[in-house]
Order: C-alpha cells, then structure tokens, then sequence
C-alpha cells in the first residue's frame, strides 16, 4: 500500500543566486509527528511566489521515491534528503503515470484530491543545483502533483495512503504534463481535460487556448505572437570558456507558447549598438512552455553575442520573436542521426531532447564534432540525456585535443570528416539532421548519401560560415552580407535579421529581393504566383506593400519580398 515517508514544510526566505536574491519556499524539512494539512496549506508552510505555487489548488506538492532514485541515477548522486524537490510529501507509490487528475487520496484524518501536476520553475533547479531539472521534470515525466485538501485534518510520516475515488477520463500525471508541456498535442486528448471538473482553473484556461489553436489550422500554422514582444532573462550560465546559455520567461509569469526542436529565436538587442542589433540564435533545450534557452558563442569581432555573453545580466528585458524555423524533427520512424560541430549542436540536442521526452525504440546516432573537451559546451547534458534512450549511438570527434584528453572522454581523436563518417557504418534507412558551418554540412551530405540515406532524408541548417550569422541560416553560401553599394537610402529601416545587416531603403530599388541581392543576403525562392519566381519570408515586425500587387497575397506575417517594399520600417527573416 502507498504511505507517507516524510511531511516537509518550509517558510519562504532569502536565499542568494546569481548576484541576486530569490525569496522562495522551496526549501523543505521534515517535521516529526502530526501536523495539520489545512485547506491552503500545512501547518509550517508557505510559499514565496503565490502566483506559481500554493492556494486552494496547490495546497500540497506531492513527489515519489521511486523518482528520488531515478534522479540519484540521473544526477549520479547520493545526497539527497526527503524534501529535496520542494514536495510537502514525500510517497512510497503514486506514480505519476498512475496517478489521475481528481483521483482522491485518504492520509490520516485529512482527505487529498489531485489537480494538477507541478508547475516546474527554475526553484526546483536552484534548489538541487541543477539548473536543467525543470526541463527534465517534463521531458523525464516524472514533475509530481498537486492535491486540494478537500477534508482537512493531521498527518504525519508513516500515514497509508488509500485511495478513495478515480477521476473521471483516466488522465495521467504524468500525460497531462506532457499535454501542456510538450508538442504534438492530440485535441481529443485536450477535450478530455477539459472535461474533469478537478483540473485547476489555470489548467484549464490553458487547455482551452491550446485547444482554439489546434483546431484553428491558420493559427496552429502561423508563429504563436506577430512582432517582438518582451520577455525576461531568467539567468545567463556559462557552458565553456565561450558559450553562455541564456534562458527567458515571460515577464509576467505567464506559460510561453510551445517551440519545435531545432526552432530559433530572433532577438533585438538595444545594449549591443545602434540601431538595435538583431540576431537569430537556436533553441538548445527541451521543449518547454516555461521557459526558452539559447547558447550563444562569444564572437571576438561580434558586437551581439559579446554584449550577451559578457555584459547581459539576468533580470534584462531583451525584445524577441516568436520561435520560427522548419529543421524540426519530420520523420517519426526509424533512426535518427544528429550531427554537428561546434556550436552547431544547439538545434540538434533540443531535438535530441525531444526523442528522449517519450518513450522511444529508434535508434538515435549523437555525432559531434569540436576541438577539445573544454571547447565543448554542453557536453555532459548530452551525454546524460543519451544515457536515458534505450538505442543510442555517441561519438565524439576533437580535432585539437591531446591523447590523454581524448582518452579521458572516450572519444575519437581527429576532425569529423566525411571519411570518418563513412566508417561508422551508420544505418541507410536513418532520416539526419545536421548542423555546422557550409563545407562540413557538404561533407556530412555526401558521406551520408554514400551510405544509402535518401537526400529527402537528409536536413541540414547553416550557421557561423558569415561572421555575425548564427543557427538558423538557410539558403546558398556566397558572399558576406554587407551594407548595399552607392549612396545611402532615404526610405524606411530594413532590417535583415539572419544576416545582421540594418540599411534604410534605398531610393533606387524596387523591391526588397532587390535590396537583398545587393547586400549579398541570402534568399530562399518558392513560385506562388505560377507566373514567376518569387520569395517569402517571415516579417518579424513592420509592414511592406507591394508593386505590383501579387497574384496569390502571402499569409498574414509573411512577404513576397520579389515585389514587396517597405510601408514602415521592417524586420525581415533573412
């Protein structure tokens, strides 16, 4: 029978993070004897952020042992104590895949109805130490649950746990997590939230506006907000010498609309010049609502990722765009073959985060490609993530490293090549994902096309071959973008967001592919008129109209830019 191992409370304090400080409760100890589970609280309890956390939904956090010790062997570690994930109750039993919203729960004198799972925020990971575990309380299934206290009463460590009453809809913990959290969401599955009364108010709200989305196809298409909007850095963490990851929440504490792995962010960055720097970089992390995280690498000659690497503070307010991009995850069958160098590996391990977040039986090839260990940014999270896929395949290439380095890491001395890549005998029905600079993708290509894998199968995206261009580039390699030859334009500020380049429209040109040309920014083309070539790409923010006017009008947020010029200034996807 399940049972109570431990009742931990805690009130709110100060507690020093970053610089900065955090009040929060996340700080439990467990209490001896009885004590009184009341309907907002336990006696001895209290929260620092009620918007989140506690009230009459979120009386008590409830997490299990059984997930203590995956963690331990997640984390390698064996220091925890009861309390350690900020639950009031700590459990023998209740998984949180059995476990249903409104399910009822009998603990001493007091009666427990299930409402939601655990809101993961960065507490959780300030408190353990691991700054990733909110993301992985998801991806992992295993967050923990909330219960109201429909009757209230003492409690006390050694308590059975008996179960009284089963939700209406059988939905998991552990599934309702993942609905809210995780992409690919089922609308049945939505309706059927829905329709338990026990599912708390936020829950619920957030499932409607989800399920408005999936059942609108021209929203569930289009980015999840027009323009930039302000979100808030959460913290800024060293991954190596040179790469910073930077994650960013909402400013108001509000769930962020779901990315795609391998998706990026387009940022404006008023502390790196005049006019604000924009600048693309992609999502490194699970997918999730809370919060998104980029890796930016210190250029020495870029003014953007300087500022965000050296002088961007958590708590700045930074102006970005919905999350964009289509090197995502498209086949959903057979092995997966990641690979990339240098700082390429940012889209591929949020995709490699997004195969490990459902139980999978594919094989997933991780290929990385960099010059040493300590240039090697976020390896020990890949690595960790690897351990938990049943197939996983991890080669790791260093092309500067000395033996004993190598040795250390069990990796592979030498440059990821397309001949090093041809003896891994990698599987020929494989779909890959690759990303790093323009000659090792056309490497990788070839290599992979001379194993048997269908160029249909094989994605790529570019970065770094142009100084200032990050993760997310598409399109041919020529030469670096620059400002357009002849004399500076009167009209409207473009923007080219991929390429970095600002330039106001110049008094000659026609249209805005026009300009592109000039500047040397790449472009991608599609034929929507079926009487010429034209090309669409996202508009970030401003408007443009078009001489002359086209056949077929682009979707809302998008240009032709063949015969597209700039109404106001203008922010392009480019």
């Amino acid at each position: 029978m399940p049972s109570v191992l431990s009742v931990n409370v805690g009130k709110p304090k100060n507690v020093p993070w970053q610089g900065k400080t955090v009040y929060t409760g996340v700080w439990k100890q467990p209490v001896s004897g009885p004590v009184t589970a009341r309907r907002l609280n336990i006696d001895g309890d209290g929260q620092g952020d009620t918007q989140g956390h506690g009230g009459e939904q979120r009386a008590v956090l409830v997490y299990q042992i059984e997930s203590y010790r995956y963690w331990q062997r997640h984390f390698r570690r064996d220091d925890f104590t009861y309390g350690q994930f900020g639950e009031n109750l700590t459990v023998d039993g209740l998984p949180d895949d059995e476990v249903c919203i409104g399910d009822r729960y009998r603990i001493g004198e007091a009666e427990f109805e299930v409402t939601q799972p655990r809101v993961t925020c960065y507490r959780v990971g300030l408190r353990m130490g691991e700054p990733e575990l909110p993301a992985l309380l998801v991806s992992h299934h295993r967050p923990g649950f909330y219960m109201r206290v429909v009757q209230e009463g003492d409690i006390q460590a050694g308590d059975p746990i008996i179960k009284t009453g089963s939700g209406p809809g059988a939905l998991s913990v552990a599934d309702t997590d993942a609905l809210l959290y995780l992409p690919d969401r089922d609308p049945a599955m939505l309706r059927r939230a829905l329709d338990i009364p026990a599912l708390s108010p936020g829950w619920q709200g957030s499932f409607r506006e989800l399920l408005t989305a999936a059942e609108g196809a021209d929203a569930a298409r289009g980015p999840a907000w027009d323009g930039f909007r302000e979100l808030r850095v959460a913290d800024v963490v060293a991954e190596s010498a040179t790469v910073f990851s930077i994650r960013l929440t909402s400013t108001d504490g509000t769930r962020l609309p779901s990315a795609r792995a391998g998706q990026y962010l387009t940022l404006r960055i008023p502390g790196a010049g005049k006019p604000a720097t924009i600048r693309s970089y992609s999502l490194s992390s699970a997918p999730d609502s809370a919060s998104y995280r980029i890796s930016v690498k210190h250029e020495p000659q870029g003014t953007a990722s300087a500022y965000l690497t050296t002088k961007l503070r958590a708590g700045t307010v930074l102006q970005v765009a919905a999350p964009r991009g289509d090197f995502i995850l498209t086949e959903p069958t057979g092995p997966v073959l990641l690979v990339s160098a240098g700082i390429g590996l940012t889209p591929v391990l949020a995709m490699l985060h997004e195969l490990a977040a459902r139980p999978t039986d594919r094989e997933v090839w991780w290929i990385h490609g960099a010059r040493r260990p300590r240039e090697h940014p976020l390896a020990d999270e890949a690595h960790a993530v690897l351990s938990s896929l049943p197939h996983a395949h991890e080669h790791i290439f260093y092309s500067a490293a000395t033996l004993e380095e190598v040795s250390t890491v069990h990796a592979t001395p030498g440059r990821l090549t397309k001949d090093a890549l041809a003896a891994l005998a990698v599987p020929a029905d494989a779909s890959a994902y690759i990303c790093g600079p323009a000659s090792f993708m056309t490497d990788m290509q070839h290599a992979l096309a001379a194993a048997g894998i269908a160029p249909a199968r094989i994605h790529t995206e570019l970065f770094g071959t142009l100084p200032s261009i990050t993760p997310g580039v598409s399109g041919k390699v020529g030469s670096r973008p620059h400002q357009p030859p002849g004399p500076t334009g009167t009209g409207p500020l473009v923007t080219f967001a991929r390429s970095g380049i600002s330039t106001p429209f110049p008094d000659s040109a026609r249209s805005v592919l026009e300009l592109a040309d000039a500047c040397d920014v790449p472009t991608r083309w599609s034929c929507r008129t079926g009487v010429c070539h034209t090309c669409i790409t996202p508009v970030l923010s401003g408007r443009v109209a078009y001489s002359p006017a086209p056949l077929e009008p682009p979707p809302d947020g998008q240009a032709l830019i063949c015969c597209a010029h700039p109404e106001t200034d203008v922010v392009l996807d480019m």
